[in-house]
């Protein structure tokens, strides 16, 4: 158990490292050498936790991917009705918090090798249909328990998700602060939209830590 844990730890600290240069100078630029170097260790100690580049990029990608669940976590302070936590939830995803989870460049370096690795590509599809059916249980819920008068939760839970992964991609090329704001709060009142819940109801909803 201790040596489990041991490595762990290290492959953590590595990961971590990893990530710091890879933002800095871009993943295909980042080597097992130059993270030795940064950590002041030999290449070997690294080989010896990660066997080769693709597992370290792998565990750099499930660092990643745990940092965007974040993204949908609400933990309110004291309990609340279905309704107020799905408005938690909405406000979670349109907010800005995501940016200071994960780097965007470095998100959407490491999400385009899923066009080129099937394991990375099913690392991602699994993390997004478990947090697409995490929304569609909380809008159901919403709905069996008379809050929200829509049909389908599976339906709006799909269009919600699109847009949300839509608006992430628009939005890391968006510079400008105030179009930024604006266009954050556009999507959000869309996915308010799609609930048949006002746009009022965010605003005065509590604001969640992720």
């Amino acid at each position: 158990m201790g040596r489990k844990s041991l490595k762990e730890t290290r492959q953590k600290e590595i990961i971590k490292v990893f990530y710091k240069l890879a933002k800095k100078e871009g993943l295909e630029n980042t080597s097992i050498a130059k993270i030795a170097k940064e950590m002041d260790i030999n290449p070997s100690l690294i080989i010896h936790y990660f066997q080769t580049r693709e597992d370290l990029t792998y565990g750099l990608i499930d660092y990643i991917l745990d940092k965007y669940q974040l993204i949908y976590k609400v933990s309110p302070k004291k309990p609340v009705d279905s309704r107020t936590a799905l408005i938690a939830i909405i406000n979670n995803i349109f907010s800005k918090k995501w940016n200071s989870l994960f780097d965007d460049g470095l998100f959407y370096s490491c999400y385009s090798l899923a066009f080129r690795e099937p394991k990375i590509a099913d690392m991602y599809k699994k993390l997004l249909d478990s947090l697409r059916l995490s929304l569609r249980g909380h809008i159901e819920q919403c709905r069996i328990e008379g809050h929200l008068a829509i049909e389908d939760s599976d339906e709006i839970s799909d269009n919600i998700f699109v847009l949300v992964d839509g608006a992430y991609f628009y939005l890391s090329l968006v510079k400008e602060k105030a179009e930024y704001e604006k266009k954050l709060s556009k999507y959000r009142a869309q996915a308010m939209e799609m609930l048949q819940l006002s746009e009022a109801s965010a605003l005065m909803a509590p604001d969640f830590a992720a």
